[in-house]
C-alpha cells in the first residue's frame, strides 16, 4: 500500500465530484465505485489492501501490467531533459523524430512504411483525425463527393463526435444526437447473432461482403471516402470474423476506390498473437490507427498511420492553402514519445509478441471448453483476448432478458473473487489481459472465473 495516504473517505468525495465515463450515473451515487490505488504486475489493489487480477488490462490497454518500473524511469528521464515541445510550425523535437522512425520500421505494410505518422492523445483522436483525412484527401484530388464513411454495426471507433457517429453502438448515440450525416453502417460479422439458419461461417462472410457492395452501390461510389473497421471488434463484443470475410471484404473496397481504415486501437502490439491484427487477417489499409498498448497505457498517446499515397497528396493540398490545418497542443508530446520508445523497445527485448503465442492457447482452450456451459452460448477469442456470450436458450440463440443483469452479476461475483472483467451489452463478457500475464496467472484468472460462474448459475436456479 502507498504509505502516509488515508483512503477512508476517497470513494465518497469521488462519487460527489467525478462523472464516470460508461457509468450509469445514479447508480453510482448510491455504490461506491471501487477505488485502485496500487498496481502490482497483472493484479491491481485497491483502499482496502484486496488484490484482483486485472483480467482486462485497465481498458483493452495496459500491456505490461501496472508496475513496470522501466517506463516510469524513462518518464523521469525525458521530463528532466525536455517536458514539452511542439510539431507545428516546422519545428520538432528529437523523440517524436525517433518514435516516427520507428514506427515505421514496425509498420505491416509497405504503403504503411513510406507513409507518414499524425499523433494525438487517444484513440478516438486518432479515428477522428482519420475521418478528417478521407475528406482533406478526397477533396485534394479532385473528388468532392467521395466523402461518406462505411462502419459497422456494434464497431467501437471512439467517443468524439465523429468516432461515436462511426461507433455502430446505440447507446453511445442517445441523447446526443448522433449519429453526424455522411455515416453509413453496414452488417456486423458475427455469425452467432447475426447468421441465418442453416448459414455457415463462411457463407455468412459471403453475405456479409454481397451487403456492403450493396450499399455501396445503392449510395452510389462516388459519394463513398472511406471503410472503417477493427480487425477484432473489441467494445462492441469481442467479435472474431468468421473465415474469408477480410478476403471478401477488401476487394471490393478496391473496386470502388474506398479507403480502409484498420482501427487497430485494441489489437495493436500484439494482442492478437501479431504485432497488428492487420497482419493476422492479411489485412491492407490506407490508414491504420493505434493507442492505447503503444505506451501501455502509462500515459495518453496515439498515432495514425497515412500511406504515402493519402500522404501526397494532402501535402499538395496543403502547400495550395499554406498550411495543413490540423494537429493538438500535445501531438507527439516528448514524455509520451519517450514511454512509447521504451515500451516499443520492452517488447522486443522480452519477446512479447512470441509470449502471447506461446501463452493464449491456455485461454483460448479454456473458452472452447466454456462452449458446453449451459449458461454459455458462444465463445470465441484469438490472442489474448476472448469472450464469452450468455444465452437464457443456447439452441435458439436467445439471451437474456437486458432487465435480468446476468453479464453484470456475474462480473461482480467475479470481483468479489479478485478478478475484474467486463461486461457488454447482450451479456458478454471480455477478457483482455495484460500481455505479460503467465500460463499460471492465467489458470489462477479461469479459476476465479469459474468460481463466478458457478455462483450465477446457482443464483439463476434459485
Amino acid at each position: 500500500m502507498i504509505a502516509g495516504t488515508d483512503f477512508s473517505t476517497l470513494a465518497r468525495k469521488d462519487v460527489a465530484h467525478h462523472f464516470h465515463p460508461y457509468t450509469n450515473a445514479r447508480a453510482i451515487e448510491k455504490d461506491a465505485p471501487l477505488v485502485i490505488v496500487e498496481g502490482d504486475g497483472v493484479e491491481v489493489i485497491d483502499d482496502s489492501g484486496k488484490r484482483y487480477i486485472e483480467g482486462m488490462a485497465g481498458l483493452w490497454c495496459a500491456s505490461l501490467g501496472f508496475s513496470e518500473k522501466r517506463l516510469a524511469d524513462a518518464a523521469k528521464r525525458q521530463m528532466d531533459v525536455l517536458p514539452y515541445y511542439h510539431s507545428f510550425s516546422g519545428k520538432a523535437h528529437n523523440v517524436v523524430a525517433e518514435l516516427s522512425e520507428r514506427l515505421a520500421a514496425l509498420a505491416p505494410t509497405q504503403a504503411l512504411r513510406e507513409g507518414r505518422i499524425v499523433y494525438a492523445n487517444s484513440g478516438s483522436e486518432a479515428n477522428d483525425t482519420a475521418l478528417k483525412l478521407v475528406r482533406y484527401y478526397h477533396n485534394a484530388i479532385g473528388k468532392p463527393q467521395k466523402k461518406k464513411v462505411i462502419a459497422r454495426v456494434k464497431g467501437y471507433h471512439g467517443v468524439t463526435l465523429a468516432a461515436a457517429s462511426m461507433s455502430g453502438i446505440p447507446m453511445m448515440h442517445q441523447h446526443f444526437d448522433l449519429p453526424i450525416d455522411g455515416i453509413l453502417r453496414t452488417l456486423c460479422p458475427h455469425p452467432y447473432q447475426f447468421a441465418n439458419d442453416g448459414e455457415s461461417a463462411e457463407q455468412f462472410a459471403t453475405r456479409c461482403a454481397e451487403e456492403l457492395e450493396t450499399l455501396i452501390l445503392k449510395e452510389g461510389p462516388e459519394t463513398i471516402g472511406g471503410f472503417i473497421a477493427e480487425p477484432v471488434q473489441g467494445a462492441g463484443g469481442v467479435i472474431v470474423p468468421p473465415p474469408t470475410y477480410w478476403e471478401k471484404i477488401q476487394p471490393i473496397l478496391k473496386k470502388y476506390e474506398i479507403l480502409l481504415i484498420a482501427d487497430e486501437v485494441i489489437t495493436g502490439f500484439g494482442r492478437t498473437g501479431n504485432r497488428f491484427g492487420s497482419e493476422t487477417y492479411n489485412i491492407e489499409p490506407d490508414m491504420l490507427t493505434v493507442a492505447k498498448m503503444i505506451t501501455s497505457a502509462y500515459v495518453p498517446l496515439s498515432a495514425l498511420y497515412v500511406s504515402n499515397k493519402i500522404f501526397q497528396a494532402c501535402a499538395d493540398a496543403s502547400a495550395s492553402v499554406g498550411v495543413f490545418g490540423h494537429g493538438y497542443t500535445y501531438s507527439g508530446h516528448p514524455l509520451a514519445c519517450a514511454i512509447a520508445l521504451e515500451t516499443l523497445k520492452i517488447y522486443e527485448e522480452r519477446k512479447i509478441v512470441e509470449h502471447v503465442r506461446s501463452v493464449a492457447p491456455t485461454l483460448q482452450n479454456a473458452l472452447k471448453r466454456y462452449a458446453d456451459h449451459p449458461l454459455i452460448g458462444n465463445t470465441r477469442g484469438i490472442g489474448l483476448i476472448g469472450a464469452v456470450e450468455l444465452a437464457e436458450d443456447k439452441a435458439a440463440r436467445k439471451p437474456f432478458d437486458a432487465k435480468r443483469g446476468v453479464g453484470a452479476y456475474l462480473v461482480r461475483r467475479a470481483q468479489e473473487h479478485g478478478l475484474i472483467l467486463r461486461v457488454m451489452a447482450g451479456d458478454i463478457v471480455a477478457f483482455s489481459p495484460p500481455l505479460v500475464i503467465t500460463e499460471l496467472q492465467i489458470e489462477e484468472l479461469l479459476r476465479r472465473f469459474e468460481r463466478a460462474l458457478l455462483e450465477t448459475e446457482q443464483w439463476l436456479k434459485s
